[in-house]
């Protein structure tokens, strides 16, 4: 709105988002002439520009509308506690000689009120005023400068009586000087900010240097770019420090991450999400929980990796891995996405497929099993951070055969997965810290000995999980969560995946088992007649190879042509497989030529491979075939010796190895047969308290074994004190054929 008192000639005003200028300015009959930027002239009335719902001072005009544009209003919050509590006593003293009460209403009355100099109904306000004033007056020049009632004239009295009662009361009793505008740096022309962003351009891209090092860069610029401007009017080193931090922020950051975030700048706006699937964010972190290993019982950590949904914030897969998640498990993690999650033992029904619109039955139907009420759907986008795992060109092959486009998070920006750092928080608070063995979130914070807490084993821990998200996360209410099209409303992720069903329908899309394989990694090799393919430097047979078809090239084209698709598991190098060229749902299983005919080898990982091959070169050997590569594997797995004589001298690092190997042969292996992973109950992992009671008493008995091999002989006990004294007093002589001789020392004595 525009006041009398501020119209003035030359003002600029907006109206409905055009602006006008008044050139003259009637009173005496209540009119403005405005004038438009292309000339055109209106006479308005001043009531008509008062009640205008669309006018207000444009930026440029009169120095009033400059002030109320470049400074936004003042409230109690831009003043400290101790001038709020000034301000509120100037205000009271308003109220008082207005109303005869400091509080300003009857109701609100202090003990005394009112006094007879400012009853209400004995006084008028002026009189009121003109008390209030004196009494003032008579205060004591420090008291009165203290309180802020000093020249509290009846005048001022009058202007602050004319203030609406409230906030804004405290606000006008208030010391301007408290508020007063800031006078920015009047000193930063425009030449001195070309040279600021000049040197800001500058340093970005060298190592870090101090602000005096820039207030030199800004010198020499200055200098060199504008060689008439006077050097004294350079801003000092404590402006440029000023102006640096209020313009470009804190300067506290490395540099590298400092180049990130204004590369990130760069970056696409926020993918507003709306629909299940569009987006799903992967993230991995250390479990906070000991769980034991179950080969010898260690506590171990493992990693938790997570596939949220951002649209629903559906926990729709994780898995825990023993070491750091690789390619494979990130690629299995993405199929878990897309397959329905089976019943298993010990869920109830209301653990079942609940979700509308498609009935229970015929997702089991589909699915060959009872699915439990988790989402599942193929993945469009898939959002990652910039971790090894993620970026491996093995996972974006397989991204790229299910279908999924990669999003990975910006730099520095942690709103592009902040759904699924704040699931990983609730599901510490919500469920881990509860359980025995976990370790908090930093070392400060651990326990006295969380390992010997542990007492869940891994596959414990994994029903654990996947039972409390089914059962509790899916249900529980996202508290200041909602969608766009119901604010306010109360969801959960099943309750949104719901409703996403009757608005857009579900596309019911069930993969093979198949899909496995093809999320593998693919090797390009010809099949040599005989002896098979090479994989990794291991070597790999059927019989199935030797059959007519697989002896003459692939009938593939492009940049393989002849060659033959092989896929691998990294997590277990005993096999590989060979995709039917006539049918392609069959897939052949290719042993490791140097598995024994009879018995079973433990699973081995690439890196195992990699070591195996490097020992074969170290010791100079040259096999003929990779049977004899089995021994050097053997003594690498540790699998020569029996249970009953194992090392005694085995490392926890070690231990944990040969657990991660058969933790990764085990994974491997439900993968494959998903059915043999629903299955695997907690009843059926051999508690590690019994396993690490065997692997004890295998210790002691190897122990035993090698001292008594050492000592050649069953040791005799050494004989108890005094023994010698029992035997024969000291106050018998002895015989008279033992009188001659020297005292014999006594056996075992």
């Amino acid at each position: 709105m525009t006041s009398l008192l501020d119209l003035a000639p030359g003002t600029a005003l907006r109206i409905n988002g055009v602006e006008w200028v008044a050139e003259e300015v009637l009173p005496q009959v209540g009119q403005v002439v405005l004038s438009g930027c292309d000339g055109e002239r209106q006479t308005r009335s001043i009531r008509w520009l008062m009640h205008h719902p669309d006018c207000r001072p444009a930026k440029v005009g009169h120095p009033s509308a400059m002030r109320d544009a470049v400074q936004q209003p003042v409230t109690p919050g831009d003043l400290s506690e101790e001038q709020v509590k000034r301000a509120r006593l100037r205000a009271a003293h308003v109220l008082e000689a207005e109303t005869g009460y400091r509080s300003g209403h009857p109701a609100r009355a202090l003990p005394g009120e009112p006094r007879p100099a400012y009853d209400p109904d004995r006084t008028t306000v002026t009189e009121r005023r003109r008390a209030k004033a004196a009494e003032l007056a008579a205060l004591g020049r420090e008291e009165a400068e203290l309180l802020g009632l000093a020249n509290m004239s009846v005048r001022t009295l009058e202007r602050l009586a004319a203030v609406p009662d409230g906030e804004s009361l405290i606000v006008a009793c208030a010391d301007g000087r408290w508020t007063r505008r800031s006078g920015g740096h009047p000193s930063v022309t425009e030449e001195i900010r070309e040279a600021v962003f000049a040197v800001r351009q500058e340093v970005l891209q060298r190592s870090r240097i101090s602000m005096r090092a820039r207030h030199r860069l800004m010198h020499q610029y200055v200098r060199e770019t504008f060689p008439e401007f006077p050097e004294e009017k350079i801003p000092g080193y404590f402006t440029l420090r000023n102006v640096w931090k209020e313009w470009f922020g804190p300067d506290g950051a490395r540099q590298r991450y400092v180049r990130s975030a204004e590369t990130a700048k760069e970056a696409s706006a926020r993918v507003v999400v709306h629909r299940p699937g569009q987006v799903v964010a992967l993230d991995t972190t250390p479990l906070p929980v000991k769980v034991r290993e179950s080969v010898f019982g260690d506590p171990v950590t493992v990693m938790l990796t997570l596939a949220l949904d951002l649209y629903t914030h559906s926990i729709v897969a994780f898995r825990l891995t023993m070491v750091s998640d690789t390619a494979v498990d990130i690629a299995m993690l993405l199929r878990d996405v897309m397959m329905p999650l089976p019943m298993r033992q010990g869920w109830g029904q209301d653990m079942e497929w609940p979700y509308p619109g498609v009935p229970a039955t015929l997702i089991a139907r589909f699915a060959s099993h009872k699915v439990a009420a988790l989402p599942f759907f193929p993945p469009e986008t898939v959002t990652t951070d910039h971790g090894a795992p993620y970026k491996n060109h093995d996972v974006v092959e397989a991204e790229r055969s299910l279908g999924c486009t990669i999003l990975p998070a910006r730099a520095l920006r942690a709103t592009d997965k902040y759904a699924v750092e704040r699931a990983f928080g609730a599901i510490n608070s919500l469920l881990l810290e509860h359980l025995l063995g976990f370790t908090g979130v930093d070392v400060a914070d651990r326990g006295a000995d969380p390992e010997a807490e542990a007492v869940l084993t891994m596959s414990r821990m994994e029903h654990l999980v996947a039972t409390w998200v089914v059962k509790v996360w899916q249900n529980r209410v996202l508290g200041e969560y909602a969608p766009s099209w119901g604010p306010g409303e109360e969801h959960s992720p099943n309750s949104l995946f719901a409703a996403s069903m009757h608005q857009g329908g579900f596309s019911m899309q069930i993969p093979r088992p198949e899909l496995y394989y093809r999320v593998l990694k693919a090797h390009h090799v010809k099949i040599h007649p005989g002896r098979g393919v090479k994989i990794g430097g291991l070597w790999y047979h059927d019989d199935v190879l030797e059959e007519d078809r697989f002896r003459q090239p692939s009938a593939r084209g492009g940049h393989h042509k002849g060659k033959w698709v092989v896929r691998s598991d990294r997590r277990d190098r005993r096999t590989v497989f060979l995709q039917d060229p006539a049918d392609h749902d069959h897939w052949h299983v290719l042993p490791w030529t140097g598995l024994p005919p009879k018995g079973e080898v433990p699973a081995f990982s690439d890196r195992t491979a990699e070591e195996l091959l490097a020992e074969v070169r170290r010791r100079r050997l040259s096999p003929k075939s990779d049977a004899e590569l089995l021994p050097i594997l053997l003594d690498l797995l540790g699998s020569a010796i029996p249970v009953d004589q194992w090392p005694t001298q085995m490392t926890k690092r070690e231990r944990t190895a040969r657990s991660r190997r058969a933790a990764q042969g085990r994974a491997a292996e439900r993968d494959r047969t998903p059915a043999a992973r629903e299955e695997e109950t907690p009843a059926d992992v051999v508690p590690w308290p019994e396993q690490a009671r065997t692997v004890a008493e295998a210790v002691d008995a190897d122990r035993r074994r090698r001292r008594e091999a050492s000592a050649g002989r069953q040791p005799t006990p050494p004989p108890r004190l005094g023994e010698s004294l029992r035997r024969r007093s000291p106050f018998l002589l002895p015989p008279d054929d033992e009188a001659g001789q020297p005292p014999q020392p006594e056996e075992n004595a």
